[in-house]
C-alpha cells in the first residue's frame, strides 16, 4: 500500500551539505508520521528526525542545529537537509513512515511499518 522511495545519498567532505529526500506513495493516513533513520556498520537503528501532517518535528540531540526535516504535504516527499556533516554521521539512512502515533511521534524504528530501501551517506574527515 505504500512506498517510500529516497535519494540524494552520496559522499562529502566533512563541513559539507547533503539534501534526502524520500517520495511517498500511499494514503496521507498511512504516512501521518515519517522520520529519517540512519544505521552505521556494528551500531544499531536510530532516530534522526521525525516529523508529522500536522508540523511537528523533533530531532536527535546529535544533529539538532545542524539537519532540518520538512514534510511537504501537497507533494508526498519528506526532505532531510544535513548541513555541517561530519564522519560521525557516516551511516545508511531510511525513510519511515507509519500512522499516526500515540504522542505524535516516535524514534522507535518498531513503531513505524514502512521503510525506504536506504540511501548510503559519507562524510569523509
Amino acid at each position: 500500500q505504500v512506498q517510500l522511495v529516497e535519494s540524494g545519498g552520496g559522499s562529502v567532505q566533512a563541513g559539507g551539505s547533503l539534501r534526502l529526500s524520500c517520495a511517498a506513495a500511499g494514503s496521507a493516513y498511512s504516512t501521518y508520521c515519517m522520520g529519517w533513520f540512519r544505521q552505521a556498520p556494528g551500531k544499531e537503528r536510530e532516530g534522526v528526525a521525525v516529523a508529522n501532517r500536522g508540523g511537528r518535528t523533533n530531532y536527535a540531540d546529535s544533529v539538532k542545529g545542524r539537519f532540518t526535516i520538512t514534510l511537504d504535504n501537497a507533494k508526498n516527499i519528506l526532505y532531510l537537509q544535513m548541513n555541517n556533516l561530519g564522519p560521525e554521521d557516516t551511516a545508511m539512512y531510511y525513510c519511515a513512515a507509519a500512522a499516526p502515533l500515540y504522542g505524535g511521534y516516535s524514534f522507535r524504528p518498531a513503531d513505524f511499518s514502512y521503510w525506504g530501501q536506504g540511501t548510503q551517506v559519507t562524510v569523509s574527515s
